[in-house]
């Protein structure tokens, strides 16, 4: 088991060699919650990720014992990171295996690092089974969260959080293998026994949740989702011990609301979380953390690693769901100045046009008609109305 003794030694040792991320009050989630929200800013750390400090912790101590083969691990990104990192700075090599579909960017950030990467498996598990073989040749597995130095050196955050906030009353916290969650409960309630923790998984891989209901570690069947951080099928045997006695509750978030999440952290905060980190957020915007008012709660924005061609769509998508986006079709005459009277109604409603596409011909177009598909710029689904409003007043019948 880990200590609050284990916690303070690595973040002794952590202390000048990873950042000591902020911890900032948010006006704009306060504001929607009825209580005060605080945002721990893991997405700051040299990689993107809190998974940095594990990583690190574990082969400083372990360095003596670590042979010129190097290091081994398995992660679908942000472990892989931290771990490329800090074997590079120990001098060390690194060999990481990563899923198939680990993202593209993450995969080059790793190589970044100094890390060799080998995509291996359709799980995390096929994964660390990949890297469990590769240890047998004399390298030196990390374990990514089911190891009690990397749970410790994750629970440098909790201390953090609680030098900083000591009156804090709520910590909500990201859940896949349990590592970052377990370190932040032991090391949270040896200094306030009475502060709440709340775990967060995405709906589509629940593997902490339903552990916790059934009281075994669950392997789950789990699909994509914008939280591939924390798609883990089976949490940790190790968290799952701390969890199952210090966590409060988990809830579970569907893809729309971390998607809401993620545009309203960049949007409102300038925050640019990865879909694993915004779930705290997501959470909290779904009415699933609750706390009376004046209470202080600490949202763990724990990684930013986002693929930019995924925060294109997300934005995209978030955008149209929030009225800021309309898209829609007219068929107009084929005729000069039949676009420019279109345009002008757009105008005059104070919308802005983002794309638009000019089509002729086609089987459901007659010889003389064009189909016109645009996409505006819009403040709100009342601003959508009116642009539809007026568009049908002057004949048009948008689709």
């Amino acid at each position: 088991m880990v200590s609050l003794s284990d916690i303070k030694r690595a973040a002794s040792v952590l202390k000048g060699r990873v950042i000591r991320t902020p911890l900032i009050y948010s006006p704009t989630f306060s504001k929607i919650a009825g209580f005060e929200v605080y945002l721990k800013l893991e997405n700051l750390q040299e990689t993107g990720s809190f998974k940095i400090r594990g990583a690190t912790f574990k082969i400083v101590d372990e360095l003596d014992r670590i042979g010129k083969e190097g290091v081994v691990a398995a992660s679908a990104g942000n472990h892989a990171q931290g771990v490329a990192l800090a074997a590079g700075r120990a001098g060390l090599p690194s060999t990481i295996v990563m899923p198939e579909w680990a993202s593209m960017s993450k995969q080059e950030a790793t190589r970044g690092y100094g890390g060799k990467v080998i995509l291996e498996g359709q799980s995390l598990s096929e994964s660390i089974a990949k890297a469990l073989e590769l240890a047998k040749e004399g390298m030196a597995f990390i374990h990514p969260y089911d190891d009690p130095a990397i749970i410790a050196g994750q629970g440098s955050i909790g201390l953090e959080i609680m030098e900083e906030l000591p009156e804090a009353d709520v910590i909500v916290v990201p859940v896949g293998g349990g590592g970052l969650i377990s370190g932040i409960c032991v090391a949270a309630h040896a200094l306030r026994p009475d502060v709440r923790i709340i775990g967060v998984q995405a709906q589509t891989c629940p593997s902490a949740s339903k552990a916790v209901e059934s009281g075994e570690r669950t392997r789950v069947e789990a699909s994509t989702s914008l939280a591939d951080g924390i798609t883990v099928k089976q949490i940790g045997s190790i968290p799952f011990d701390i969890i199952r006695k210090e966590v409060d509750r988990i809830v579970l978030v569907s893809e729309d609301r971390i998607a809401e999440a993620l545009i309203m952290l960049l949007e409102r905060k300038k925050v640019l979380a990865e879909g694993a980190g915004a779930v705290g957020a997501a959470a909290l915007l779904g009415g699933q953390i609750e706390a009376p008012a004046g209470a202080k709660v600490v949202l763990v924005v724990s990684g930013g690693n986002i693929d930019i061609s995924l925060l294109d769509r997300v934005i995209a998508k978030g955008l149209a769901w929030n009225g800021r986006i309309m898209r829609f079709s007219v068929k107009l005459d084929d005729e000069p100045g039949a676009l420019a009277r279109l345009l002008l109604i757009i105008a005059a409603a104070r919308a802005n046009v983002l794309q638009i596409y000019h089509k002729r011909g086609g089987a459901d177009l007659p010889v003389r008609k064009s189909r016109v598909e645009l996409e505006i710029e819009t403040r709100n689904f009342a601003h959508i109305r009116e642009i539809e409003a007026a568009l049908s007043r002057a004949g048009y019948n948008p689709g």
